[in-house]
């Protein structure tokens, strides 16, 4: 969304946007066009929705409109050859890692999980392989302590968007040129599934801290247990120790778990068919048993 706001206040026409078709979103899983084609079509953008970037008629659309560069941010689809040579300029891709780190579908949510200090945003050129393509510029920003995905990917998303539009510019006259990517760094992170966000408290509680805050918001973290699935919003490290793995000590104003080092004070959580809550509140709700375990 930033990004095309970005190109859409700039001098660059844009002549029409891709996006993937139509799907069932929010709450109430009704099909809906995705945020950017409400954009696109509020700005009176003509938008392109294939069920796949091989068919034919793609091809002949992105053909017949001539683009002379085209940039790309979250498709979340591979172009074929035929598709990235339409463009003279090629295929401008916003990614949000510093390449070769963090190639594929999630490089923030691998950045925070696997506990980097900094990432940043990357412009470089498509090309047939997995972000390997030659680099036009790039951003650093700084991981916080307590960073969520989304937060994270929120001021990603706003200072990519200047990056995108700064490298747009230069490839118009000229400024910019694309540089191979180091042969050294290379790293992956291939597509969160619900079942890489379930916590096991059997693991070390700073891996726990990451992981949880790698997910949220989404698909988010969650766990099994006596009252159903229950999904954990960011928790806070603690240095106590007398807890086991998944056993709670719940109190007025707080929920710890054990973990395989210390404990961990749950912040807030979602129980099943309900809204997001302090876990304390939650706690007081069902009365927890001294050493229920969770999980």
């Amino acid at each position: 969304m930033p990004s095309l706001a970005a190109l859409l206040d700039s001098s660059h026409e844009v002549t029409a946007v891709i996006t993937r078709p139509a799907a069932r979103r929010g709450r109430g899983r009704a099909i809906s066009p995705s945020p950017v084609a409400d954009l696109a079509t509020e700005a009176g953008i003509p938008v392109l929705t294939p069920e796949s970037a091989r068919a034919p008629e793609f091809l002949d659309q992105l053909t017949e409109l001539a683009p002379e560069a085209a940039a790309v941010v979250a498709y979340g689809a591979l172009l074929p050859p035929p598709v990235l040579a339409v463009p003279p300029a090629g295929w401008v891709n916003l990614h949000f890692s510093l390449l070769p780190a963090w190639r594929g579908a999630s490089p923030v949510q691998a950045a925070i999980r696997a506990g980097d200090d900094i990432t940043g945003a990357t412009t470089f050129r498509l090309e047939a392989g997995m972000d390997t393509g030659p680099v036009f510029g790039f951003i650093t920003e700084p991981i916080h302590p307590d960073d969520t995905a989304g937060q994270l990917l929120g001021r990603l998303a706003a200072a990519g968007s200047r990056l995108l539009l700064a490298t747009i510019d230069g490839l118009q006259d000229g400024t910019v040129l694309a540089r191979p990517q180091p042969s050294d760094g290379v790293s992956y992170a291939g597509k969160v599934t619900t079942a890489d966000a379930r916590v096991d408290f059997a693991t070390p509680a700073v891996h726990i801290g990451r992981l949880i805050r790698s997910v949220t918001p989404e698909p988010g973290a969650w766990i099994e247990s006596r009252w159903g699935r229950m999904v954990l919003g960011p928790v806070q490290l603690t240095d106590h120790t007398t807890l086991k793995p998944g056993e709670m000590s719940a109190t007025k104003s707080e929920v710890l778990v054990g973990t395989a080092t210390s404990a961990i004070r749950l912040g807030r959580l979602t129980p099943p068919g309900r809204r997001p809550m302090p876990a304390a509140d939650w706690a007081r709700g069902v009365r927890p048993e001294p050493g229920t375990v969770l999980g």
